[in-house]
């Protein structure tokens, strides 16, 4: 049983609480398995918390067999870097977008389509149901293992140290932080914006430098990463939903015996749960621990800027792309897009 998580637990005690990589021992005699996992998140991250409890889990039940040492905050290096590591086998195990995935297997970006999903409700229908699974058989397909179970990576908002996002118009020739993946990319440009694609890794240095006047984060990602210290502005502009996906290299995983394979897939996708109580949990709380910080909060339109987005071609540009087959399991969850 997974303890609960509280404010404190994320934002302070956890990062005294987590063993550092590689210093956590093993019971009995020296691990028959010993594995790497890497994110992009702090340590005091819902991710990284849940994603060490997994581990340790896994640890006990195969007795000391499996050990997999967790590297958060780009440890191991950024998003990309980590990903051509998975590629390669150099890492078993990474959390990842599956829009930055994309530029690998595009099909995995579907599930980002701006204003697809109204709710967590239809969120987790779609990737637990049939969206997520062409999903992970697109990942298959390329040599990487995407497990069942989704973590969560949270409703996007705008943020900005110069003006608030009130209207559409607000994103003309704003130069914006984006992940390196093309949907974002596309998405902000349809909205005549300036997007500039820059690992997680890079964010608070890129607006500390004014090299981008803002970023697109769910709230739990601005105040673990203490983006507040260099935005002003926050517009709940919800304009996407984000996942991870718990990935592992292919090869090295069908290489491990069945049982272990079924014991981190059972630990793992009990956390990825966790973690979405957790992200849910933190909407409820964030927007005035946010505003405690100094930011400045507003609510806009979402439909104006859906509407922006259909007149500029997005939707169907991103339609052809994926395939009226994959389109249509997307509207099976999110109704009809574009429209």
């Amino acid at each position: 049983m997974t303890r609960p998580i509280t404010r404190r637990l994320v934002l302070g005690t956890a990062a005294a609480a987590l063993p550092l990589p590689g210093l956590m021992r093993a019971r009995g005699d020296t691990p028959e398995f010993e594995m790497k996992m890497g994110n992009d998140n702090p340590m005091t991250h819902p991710n990284t918390i849940r994603q060490q409890e997994a581990v340790e889990r896994i640890l006990k039940e195969t007795n000391g067999r499996v050990k997999i040492s967790v590297f958060p905050n780009n440890q191991l290096g950024g998003d990309t870097d980590m990903l051509s590591q998975l590629r390669s086998g150099a890492l078993e195990f990474m959390t990842l977008s599956g829009l930055i995935l994309s530029t690998f297997t595009p099909l995995s970006s579907i599930y980002g389509i701006g204003y697809a999903f109204p709710n967590y409700k239809t969120v987790w229908a779609a990737v637990d149901g049939d969206l997520g699974k062409i999903i992970r058989e697109s990942v298959e397909k390329a040599g990487l293992y995407a497990f069942e179970k989704v973590w969560d990576n949270g409703f996007r908002e705008v943020s900005s140290s110069t003006h608030p996002i009130r209207t559409p118009d607000d994103l003309k020739g704003y130069k914006i932080r984006v992940p390196v993946s093309p949907l974002w990319t596309s998405m902000f440009e349809a909205f005549g914006a300036a997007p500039a694609s820059i690992n997680f890794s890079e964010v608070y240095s890129a607006l500390q430098t004014k090299i981008v006047e803002g970023q697109e984060n769910p709230l739990i990602n601005i105040e673990t990463a203490k983006l507040y210290e260099v935005q002003k502005y926050i517009s709940m502009t919800r304009h996407m939903w984000d996942g991870f996906l718990m990935l592992g290299n292919g090869r090295n995983w069908r290489g491990l015996p069945p049982d272990v394979r079924a014991v981190i897939s059972k630990h793992l996708n009990a956390s990825a749960e966790d973690q979405r109580k957790d992200y849910a949990d933190s909407d409820n709380t964030l927007r005035s621990v946010l505003e405690k910080q100094g930011m400045v909060f507003n609510d806009p339109d979402p439909e104006a800027f859906r509407q922006v987005l259909i007149k500029a071609g997005f939707y169907n540009k991103w339609r052809d792309k994926y395939g009226a087959d994959a389109w249509a399991v997307l509207e099976k969850y999110a109704g009809k897009i574009g429209t």
